[in-house]
């Protein structure tokens, strides 16, 4: 912490849930360094190779300063990287790491061969449990349906490049985990993220099926298959139910 002069704006660009405290990037930078230090999380669908060649992107800078915030969209905005503000930091960063463990979900689909169909519905399912956690953890409901949720989840979800995506295919193809995890470049962040949402789903009385159905294939052994049946096989309901929060997918 006393490498960082004090005031000194900090820009996280790092997506995920830490497991054991279960807090998101910038509570931990603000453990570490400080409550009073400026923070802000800049987050969107923006794949790092097409970035490096200044292909046309679009990202948010977060913050609770939306002053703050401001000063980030100027200094990071260019001819071909157009930064948003939002002042919902909380939701922000969940969407940021939730929708990696959806995209290891979509990859699963890819490697079985579902079909578009269902790629569709998982998107659609997946994003209204990520925005059921959000809300009952304080964040806006429209960021979700914005850059960092949709936006993200849809890039990370049908990009042939991504990780979390190309690591689910895998295991759908019917590579155990550790092979999957050895045959995918990088560090697949969905499958640790997976483990700090299914805890902060139960710590929030919050039911996200389809995480908890990418849990028990990836730490509980459950097949691809039988996962895919249960989830299918659920108990009917509406799409939209109503609570005190506003209008949620129905779960």
């Amino acid at each position: 912490a006393h490498h960082v002069p004090a005031g000194v704006p900090i820009v996280s660009v790092t997506k995920g849930i830490e497991n054991d405290t279960l807090l998101r990037p910038t509570q931990v930078i603000a453990d570490v360094l400080g409550e009073r230090t400026p923070l802000v999380a800049l987050s969107g669908p923006t794949i790092a190779d097409e970035l490096a060649r200044r292909l046309p992107a679009t990202a948010c800078a977060a913050s609770e300063d939306e002053a703050l915030a401001k000063r980030v969209q100027q200094v990071f905005t260019c001819l071909w990287l157009r930064v948003y503000t939002n002042t919902d930091l909380t939701g922000v960063e969940l969407a940021g790491a939730m929708k990696n463990v959806i995209a290891v979900a979509a990859g699963i689909i890819d490697g079985v061969g579902a079909g578009d169909n269902a790629k569709a519905a998982l998107l659609a399912r997946g994003l209204a449990e990520i925005t059921r956690l959000g809300l009952a953890m304080g964040a806006r409901e429209l960021t979700f349906a914005g850059l960092t949720g949709l936006g993200d989840l849809v890039t990370t979800c049908i990009s042939p490049k991504g990780r979390n995506r190309s690591f689910g295919e895998r295991i759908g193809q019917g590579r155990t985990v550790e092979e999957a995890r050895r045959a995918t470049e990088s560090v697949v962040e969905g499958i640790s993220t997976c483990k700090s949402v299914v805890a902060l789903a139960a710590r929030h009385g919050v039911e996200m099926p389809i995480t908890q159905a990418v849990y028990d294939v990836l730490f509980d052994g459950k097949p691809v298959r039988t996962a895919i049946d249960d989830l299918m096989s659920r108990r009917l309901k509406p799409e939209w139910e109503s609570n005190a929060a506003g209008v949620l997918g129905g779960v």
